[in-house]
């Protein structure tokens, strides 16, 4: 597997599963590469947020984890792309619909035995790196252009200032920076006037 399609399985899994998962275990004893998997424009930024990546006690983590991504108490930075693009800032709106079809379109068929909006922002990275792993280039475009760049930046910037353990903001700080590296190379730019949150 190409190092392009390695990183956002990292990122994916890092903003989809349970810091203390078996999944997340595994990434988090290898974040130590994060620099060394892109010829990164901004190499300085990658190697102090992968720093504090590595310097957080993982044991601190579940809650903050259960703060930003499961939802207990008011969410700071929803994880779901609809909560953002959609006017009522509503799950499960028109925009997760368009994404739900982009998916079955390409024949991808989520299996997370939770029922759940499949616009979470690491499930959306992680099928990112599915289609980089087949080489279905028409649907990173669209991926990226349409369902995530629209509004990932935002999100990535609530995530970072929410953060209290300090690793998600480190986190968001990557997967920014891997975001505008991916879509260079893909030559692909979002239009955000649709932004509502």
């Amino acid at each position: 597997m190409s190092a392009v399609a390695v990183l956002p399985r990292m990122l994916g899994t890092l903003f989809y599963y349970s810091p203390t998962s078996e999944e997340a275990v595994g990434v988090i004893s290898e974040l130590a590469e994060l620099p060394a998997l892109l010829d990164w424009q901004n190499s300085s930024l990658i190697e102090d947020a992968t720093a504090r990546l590595c310097s957080v006690d993982i044991a601190e983590l579940p809650y903050q984890f259960s703060l930003l991504f499961e939802g207990q108490g008011a969410m700071p930075a929803p994880p779901w792309g609809s909560v953002y693009l959609d006017r009522e800032n509503l799950l499960l709106g028109e925009t997760a619909q368009a994404y739900r079809q982009f998916l079955r379109t390409n024949e991808v068929e989520l299996d997370t035995d939770l029922n759940e909006p499949e616009d979470q922002f690491g499930l959306m990275i992680l099928a990112m790196a599915y289609f980089m792993e087949t080489e279905n280039d028409d649907a990173v475009v669209e991926l990226l252009g349409t369902h995530l760049l629209p509004w990932s930046g935002r999100y990535l910037e609530l995530l970072a200032e929410a953060d209290e353990s300090g690793f998600y903001s480190a986190l968001a700080e990557v997967a920014d920076e891997f975001l505008k590296e991916v879509s260079e190379a893909y030559e692909v730019t979002a239009d955000t006037r649709q932004l509502y949150r």
